[in-house]
């Protein structure tokens, strides 16, 4: 595969899909890359929780939650272990976090405490930590060893939680645009710093940090784009995609932090770079409004969700694949389809 280093405009511009798995019985709620291991995780409506091999675009493994339902989902740092958020039943028992384990498809560890759905859901990088944020309006960080909330922080309005990439500060987002950053290991003590994002009091659906902490990519409810200086909390740009009724869209930072990419309401996907910030490209989805979208850590590749799933990755001879007939630079013969 292209490597990291070697990303540029003219990359950005020849992504395209390398492989498609159309086989879901419903939305995907959210997805997830492993940070070390070349996987991607999976969870959608029809219950069901998938495992994939991405340099083989190879489905590992499927298990099904039929009590629970599957809607969060993040790796751990096991490969084969994941957190999930329930989406049926959530009043019932309470167990709306759960430690899965899919090489054998147990539930290692039940997580209680929220009594609403789980929205935002990250894992901390360096230890065995992760947050959730849940539309009971709290957020609760959690230890993968023992059951019992090590922390709840309360809040108004839709709270969405995210991890620097050293797992020393998280961001908070809160009602009125605001985001709130605190230190992971005294955050007891409140937030050291707060930002406003001016102008604009629409609730903040997504945060993620770039890999070197120095900026924060915000996604609103009403489809705005924000990147924010981490450390001063200035903008330094902004974007808008069309409107996307009933579906939140996903923006992600490119690994190395040059990029943005957003789905949008027009069932296009859309790339900027950060420092001009010029449109680089916009590319038909295929899939519809694409809900999930993630960038593989270590790979120029990233995925896009609706209710199929796509791989993308940099392909001048513009060749699409099914399920199990791979793009060449995934480790097969492509067999050319024609997305409608």
């Amino acid at each position: 595969m292209t490597s990291l280093s070697e990303l540029n405009d003219d990359i950005v511009r020849s992504m395209s899909i390398g492989a498609v798995f159309s086989d879901f019985g419903g939305k995907i709620n959210s997805i997830d890359f492993h940070r070390t291991a070349d996987l991607l995780v999976t969870a959608s409506d029809d219950d069901s929780v998938r495992l994939y091999d991405i340099t083989s675009a190879k489905l590992l493994k499927t298990t099904y939650h039929k009590k629970h339902g599957a809607d969060r989902i993040c790796f751990t740092h096991h490969q084969s272990s994941v957190i999930c958020s329930s989406r049926h039943n959530l009043d019932s028992d309470g167990e709306i976090l759960r430690y899965l384990s899919m090489y054998d498809n147990r539930c290692l560890r039940y997580f209680k405490g929220h009594k609403e759905r789980v929205v935002s859901l990250c894992m901390s990088p360096v230890n065995d930590s992760f947050m959730s944020g849940s539309l009971d309006h709290s957020i609760r960080i959690w230890d993968v060893r023992v059951n019992a909330c090590q922390g709840i922080l309360h809040l108004r309005g839709r709270p969405t939680v995210a991890y620097d990439q050293q797992g020393l500060v998280f961001a908070v987002a809160m009602e009125g645009g605001a985001i709130k950053l605190f230190d992971s290991r005294s955050y007891d003590k409140g937030p050291f710093d707060t930002f406003l994002v001016g102008g604009d009091t629409a609730e903040v659906s997504d945060i993620k940090f770039s890999n070197d902490g120095k900026s924060m990519l915000l996604t609103t409810t009403n489809n705005n784009i924000y990147v924010l200086d981490a450390y001063a909390g200035e903008k330094k740009c902004g974007f808008n995609v069309d409107p996307s009724p009933n579906t939140t869209i996903e923006a992600m930072f490119s690994p190395d932090g040059q990029y943005v990419v957003s789905g949008s309401g027009d069932g296009n996907l859309h790339a900027w770079r950060i420092d001009t910030p010029d449109k680089v490209a916009s590319w038909d989805s295929y899939i519809g409004v694409a809900s999930c979208l993630k960038w593989a850590p270590r790979r120029v590749m990233f995925a896009a969700a609706s209710s199929v799933l796509t791989f993308w990755i940099p392909n001048n001879n513009k060749t699409t694949t099914e399920t199990g007939a791979l793009h060449p630079e995934m480790g097969g013969q492509p067999e050319q389809i024609t997305l409608k």
